[in-house]
């Protein structure tokens, strides 16, 4: 989709398929209301008078223009006076949805309509993000193709065309690639999104963005590091481990780097711990982390940002099999420390450690890890918000101001000395599970031990990875907006 921002003036008399009039529920409509009704031979008066005008939040009104109108239809679309974030978004989803039923090609919206608290910035950023996350279908394993979208031009009525709406515009768009991106990593299938196969997107997305390398770590490699905690995960699969690492360099090698670290377990069985067969096939789903670092390390580089980025992904299979790791097996990490693997089905920490460990080498200025962890976390918090962790509180509560401007939103957990003493073992070091009480919060406990030397944080994604099936995107906006936040 191409997105342009007009002035009143010319966005008026711009020709397309369809006009978009945001309208508030009020008694009076506004001027500019009788002024395009001129071109409908009155319908929306008529509609008013036989109150069948439905103007709450996200109905869609839909008149049919006359010829002496610039557009074939028009939609006054319902819109809520003082729109929060989360109005706005089911407003731009609802206009989305009548303008694919129509097939409507062109657009033009007049975001001047609307009375707000959010800046018309933000407004034209989360409009163009919804728009294009909304845009997204899935259908590579489909032998019956979907439909290609038919909206190619969205032509915007600002009050000024300035550079904060432009680069709103930019970043809404680049947030929206990265987050369909993530999606759909997410949605494939596990025996198509194998470790090998991110390991080649991952090489894809280099060749695409100069500023964007990668470098692949093969199991050979690994045992050389002794990843014996990562390594454990992957025993009882045929696929082979990946540790991928992607470098954006958008400011001088001087500048301290943020690192992003995911978990990319492209399929869960549980190993030995076996899942039960219900739902196992949203196993495909505990690679999002790592997906969604995927789609920030995308945004970030179609935005062009000056900013020194590194994407690590360990991309691992977890089953089970003769040789796979047992429960009451003992692990050695990359850090030396052992774990006493409890249940096989706490795999991603096993994971994340040993990177974890490994990101220590590039100096970070922070690292945030982002994770399918725990299905406590879906306990605690739903499918609303993502959890957030962190050894500073600083950047605990930074992440979440980034996602609250996004609404992508995270919610601080605590991290006490009093769960960390769950993972007490007798056999190991510690365990890799502390119980079933905060399970979530423990978790997080065990990751924080190899977090000492560098500001860290950790984004349990359980529950905002996916739903009904479908892979979210979620929290790329979030990870982005953090990214832009260091400038």
């Amino acid at each position: 989709m191409d997105f342009n921002l007009k002035t009143t003036a010319s966005g008026l008399k711009t020709k397309a398929d369809v006009f978009v009039l945001p309208a508030h529920e009020t008694p009076t409509l506004p001027s500019i209301v009788d002024e395009i009704d001129k071109s409908l031979n009155g319908q929306i008066k008529k509609r008013q008078k036989s109150k069948r005008l439905r103007l709450k939040n996200a109905q869609i009104n839909g008149f049919i223009a006359t010829d002496k109108a610039s557009w074939g239809d028009v939609i006054l679309a319902g819109c809520t006076k003082g729109s929060s974030q989360r109005d706005w978004i089911a407003f731009a989803k609802a206009v989305f949805a009548a303008l694919k039923q129509v097939k409507a090609s062109s657009v033009v919206i007049d975001v001047t309509q609307v009375e707000s608290t959010l800046s018309e910035a933000l407004l034209l950023q989360l409009l163009t993000k919804t728009f294009v996350e909304t845009s997204y279908q899935y259908d590579t394993t489909l032998s019956d193709k979907k439909e290609k979208l038919a909206l190619k031009k969205v032509h915007l009525i600002v009050s000024s065309n300035n550079s904060a709406n432009k680069k709103a515009v930019e970043l809404g768009q680049s947030m929206g690639v990265g987050a369909n991106l993530a999606k759909q990593l997410g949605n494939l299938p596990g025996n198509i999104c194998t470790p090998s196969f991110l390991a080649k997107e991952a090489q894809g997305l280099a060749k695409t963005y100069q500023k964007l390398s990668t470098e692949v770590l093969t199991e050979t490699q690994l045992k050389k590091l002794k990843m014996g905690s990562l390594l454990s995960v992957t025993e009882g699969t045929t696929e082979p481990a990946k540790v991928i690492v992607m470098k954006y360099k958008g400011d001088k090698a001087s500048q301290k780097p943020v690192v992003l670290v995911g978990k990319g377990v492209t399929f869960d069985s549980g190993g030995i711990s076996l899942k039960p067969g219900a739902r196992m096939d949203e196993m495909k789903f505990d690679m999002c982390g790592a997906a969604s670092v995927f789609g920030t390390m995308k945004a970030v580089a179609e935005l062009d940002l000056k900013v020194n980025l590194i994407g690590v992904v360990g991309a691992v299979e977890n089953m089970p099999a003769g040789n796979a790791t047992k429960p009451g097996d003992v692990v050695t990490s990359l850090s030396g420390t052992t774990t006493g693997v409890l249940n096989t089905d706490a795999e991603g920490r096993l994971v994340l450690c040993d990177l974890l460990t490994y990101v220590e080498r590039f100096k970070p200025k922070a690292v945030v890890d982002i994770a399918t962890l725990t299905g406590a976390c879906v306990v605690a918090l739903g499918h609303h918000t993502s959890a957030v962790y962190s050894n500073d509180d600083d950047f605990k509560m930074a992440l979440k101001k980034a996602g609250d401007a996004v609404y992508d939103r995270a919610w601080p957990m605590p991290l006490w000395d009093e769960y960390d003493e769950q993972l007490k073992s007798e056999f190991a070091d510690m365990g890799n599970i502390g119980g079933p009480d905060g399970g979530s919060v423990t978790a997080a406990c065990f990751l924080s031990r190899f977090t000492k030397s560098y500001t860290w944080a950790h984004l349990d994604i359980a529950g905002s990875a996916w739903q009904k099936k479908k892979a979210s995107g979620r929290p790329v906006s979030l990870l982005t907006q953090y990214v832009i936040d260091q400038l």
